[in-house]
């Protein structure tokens, strides 16, 4: 059995303004680039008090979802836009899901809701979503923008800020910025990166999460204004970033996938932007919940359950010139190799 995992727990191995706004509801946006640790920051902030009664759209880079059935448990309502990012294709789907949101809970279709928590894709510029709850009246008379929160990793976060001009959008457009992972790199590398933050972003709070968890109040207290003149539209992503899918149907062998792993992060680490995905482990109790960003890999975690009726093994990979046949290719001939 592989060393790469380690895991004693798994079983088997429009911003605010001046003026009140009544009755519209309070929309938090949560962003940070692939792997930052975005939806770990959004469940522990479900799990809180502070956190009932929120509903949870999600958007997702790549064909199959993954965070949103790790959140769905915890939230009133889950949404996910899926295949695209919020600052491209899907705006639109934004727009519908929350007017489809709002029908919803006047007519009791899902349970009252008080808040809205968006999670965008690692490669999403936040400012279009910004702007799309300034230029659109309707919406902008049953929502405003509360707070936006950039996730940062800090012991990727240097490199990810001077490798991809989305990360420092990211960042610029932040009220507050959350330092995830810092329990994983030295006191100095956090204060290099701080200072590189408050360059790009001199105005926002930096917050450093404790293993996912922050003060509840830095997803909810009201930010400063920014004018829709501060918001850029700008929103291209690299040709060579893509994003494919490997499902099996039946359980898989542990083996097989650590190995797989060993072998990319190995030969290409700096090219896995983000592995995430439920893995269906022969006799585990439950999925496993595997991530890897870069060369990090995260100790696995066995959930008690499934999200949903989907039994099958999904892992999102999000990779700079690392093409899916290649993966697929080595993932079935380390299968060949392991004894069943």
């Amino acid at each position: 059995m592989s060393l790469l995992f380690p895991s004693p727990t798994s079983g088997l191995f429009g911003r605010r303004l001046r003026s009140e706004r009544g009755a519209r509801i309070p929309v938090t946006v949560v962003s940070g680039f692939l792997g930052s640790g975005k939806t770990t920051l959004v469940k522990h902030f479900l799990g809180r008090p502070e956190g009932a009664g929120t509903a949870v759209v999600v958007n997702e880079f790549g064909e199959v979802g993954i965070d949103d059935g790790l959140l769905r448990a915890s939230a009133e309502k889950t949404v996910l836009l899926g295949n695209g990012c919020l600052c491209c294709n899907t705006r639109s789907d934004l727009q519908v899901a929350l007017r489809r949101l709002v029908a919803e809970r006047q007519r009791g279709a899902v349970s009252h809701f008080r808040r809205i928590v968006i999670e965008t894709s690692g490669l999403a510029d936040p400012s279009p979503i910004l702007t799309t709850f300034v230029t659109d009246r309707a919406l902008a008379g049953e929502f405003h923008v509360e707070a936006v929160a950039t996730v940062v990793d800090a012991v990727r976060g240097e490199a990810t800020l001077e490798e991809h001009a989305e990360a420092r959008r990211q960042a610029m457009l932040a009220d507050r910025l959350v330092l995830s992972k810092a329990d994983l790199t030295e006191a100095s590398a956090i204060k290099q990166l701080t200072d590189r933050l408050r360059v790009l972003n001199p105005r926002a709070d930096i917050l450093i999460a404790d293993h996912g968890a922050i003060d509840p109040r830095g997803l909810t207290e009201p930010a400063q204004s920014l004018c829709a003149g501060a918001f850029t539209a700008e929103a291209t992503h690299a040709d060579d970033i893509r994003s494919f899918v490997l499902c099996e149907d039946q359980p898989i062998a542990w083996e097989a996938l650590a190995r797989t792993v060993e072998m990319l992060i190995a030969l290409r680490g700096a090219d896995l932007m983000r592995v995430k995905g439920l893995v269906n482990v022969r006799d585990a109790r439950g999925p496993v919940v595997v991530q890897i960003v870069g060369h990090l890999a995260h100790p696995p975690i066995e959930l008690t359950t499934w999200p949903d009726a989907d039994r099958r093994t999904r892992v999102v990979f999000i990779t700079r010139n690392v093409a899916e046949r290649q993966v697929r290719d080595l993932f079935a001939a380390i299968c060949g190799l392991v004894r069943s």
